[in-house]
């Protein structure tokens, strides 16, 4: 009688710790721009800010994060992986530093900009470990911890944002984020290994022609594409989710941290489970359930009026499922399109062109949202809903391509281990 395989392949110790530290990680690095939201009302008065001015701060960060994954994609192939994560993450822990000590506006912009600048590479140089570390029947699970780290910024950087923000300023809470991205610092320095596996297949010395080669290949640009898109829905709704609760489902401020709170609560619960069971079913299929689920939920959300606390929380709940288990099995898919002396460059473009099409999408949604005055109910807030949905359904086709792409691969790969095995 044959033994049985296992269902999912299991993890070593190494890769558990490598999982570890690269949620650990993005939790940091989500967290600093997740306590910006809570940051906003305090920021505004004590800097007399206008909201356009804010937004301004906000945005610097999502734009510099992608010109910097542009400035970089040609290079991020060329170095250890691990010294060029240290290398961004103490850069990120520089700017952040920075947004603690500053003083006034335009010196917390600039400060934005640094840490964008540095901030915006660490997900893309992850997620190209992430490939080199685990295999495409273990990436479902470490997409799910690792996107844990978005739950666990809105359970902790509100609330505790805020608590530090009111006790010791709003300039507590960055200089918080950096005592602790600097103790992870150095578990990195001192615990992860060398990853340069992809350095003894590199062909192209210029990083330009790098970067050229990167972005030439078609089946790239479709995972691009599909990124790019997923992301331009998530960014038109998140920067008026606080005024649309607030103004039109009547929430309290009292209320809205508690929101946030359940929400995140729920993603990490919810994201481990999407990740093994992406490990276990076709990741398409998972894509799908989760695209229609979040459609229908983001129809019925954006067209609520006045509704009670208990109904708004369920229901945003149940809308961030389907929102953020869309990205478990999309990630995992298009981390496995580049070929491994590509993947720093492709990650670092696909991160790139997704902070820029956040920070686009979250400006023309500006455009279409209107408010008469401060307390009056957000209007067209529907609309946006609208245009989600369509982005969604194309998300749908180009992730078809993608999982094609992927499956086609996979099977050369495994057609050539068996000619090799044969002779």
């Amino acid at each position: 009688m044959k033994e049985q395989k296992p269902l999912v392949t299991p993890f070593t110790t190494y890769q558990k710790f490598a999982v570890f530290i690269l949620a650990i990680t993005q939790f940091t690095v989500i967290l600093d721009f997740m306590v910006m939201s809570p940051l906003g009302d305090i920021l505004m008065k004590s800097l007399d800010l206008e909201p356009s001015h804010f937004g301004l701060v906000v945005s610097a960060y999502a734009f510099s994060a992608g010109i910097s994954g542009l400035l970089t994609a040609g290079f991020a192939d060329k170095f250890d992986r691990k010294k060029l994560l240290l290398f961004f993450y103490v850069g990120f822990i520089i700017g952040t530093i920075l947004c603690g000590i500053v003083s006034s506006y335009p010196l917390l912009v600039a400060a934005r900009i640094i840490t964008g600048l540095f901030g915006g590479v660490i997900g893309s140089i992850s997620m190209a470990i992430v490939a080199d570390l685990f295999t495409i029947e273990q990436r479902g699970r470490v997409m799910g911890f690792i996107q844990m780290g978005f739950g666990a910024s809105q359970i902790l950087g509100i609330p505790i944002g805020l608590y530090l923000a009111n006790a010791w300023g709003w300039h507590a809470p960055f200089l918080w984020v950096a005592v602790m991205a600097a103790i992870i610092a150095l578990f990195i320095a001192i615990k992860l290994k060398p990853i340069t596996k992809h350095l003894e297949i590199q062909k192209e010395k210029s990083a330009f022609k790098h970067l050229m080669h990167t972005i030439a290949k078609k089946e790239y640009r479709i995972g691009f594409s599909a990124t790019a898109l997923l992301s331009i829905g998530g960014f038109m709704m998140m920067p008026f989710g606080s005024a649309f609760a607030i103004n039109n489902l009547q929430i309290t401020q009292h209320q809205l941290p508690i929101l946030f709170m359940i929400a995140g609560l729920s993603t990490l619960i919810v994201m481990p489970l999407i990740g093994k069971l992406s490990d276990k079913m076709d990741k398409y299929k998972i894509f799908v359930y989760a695209s229609l689920w979040s459609i229908v939920m983001i129809g019925i959300y954006t067209n609520l009026g006045v509704t009670p606390f208990g109904i708004v929380a369920v229901l945003n709940v149940v809308m961030m499922m389907g929102i953020m288990a869309r990205m478990v099995p999309s990630t995992a898919l298009v981390t496995s399109i580049p070929e491994m002396q590509d993947r720093g460059a492709f990650m670092s473009i696909n991160s790139s062109l997704q902070q820029i099409a956040g920070g686009i999408a979250a400006a023309f949604a500006g455009t279409i949202v209107v408010q008469k005055d401060k307390m009056s109910p957000l209007e067209h807030y529907n609309t946006l809903g609208i245009i989600i949905i369509v982005i969604s359904i194309i998300s749908l086709l180009l992730m078809y391509r993608v999982n094609k792409m992927v499956k086609n691969t996979s099977s050369k790969k495994t057609l050539n281990k068996s000619v090799i095995a044969e002779i």
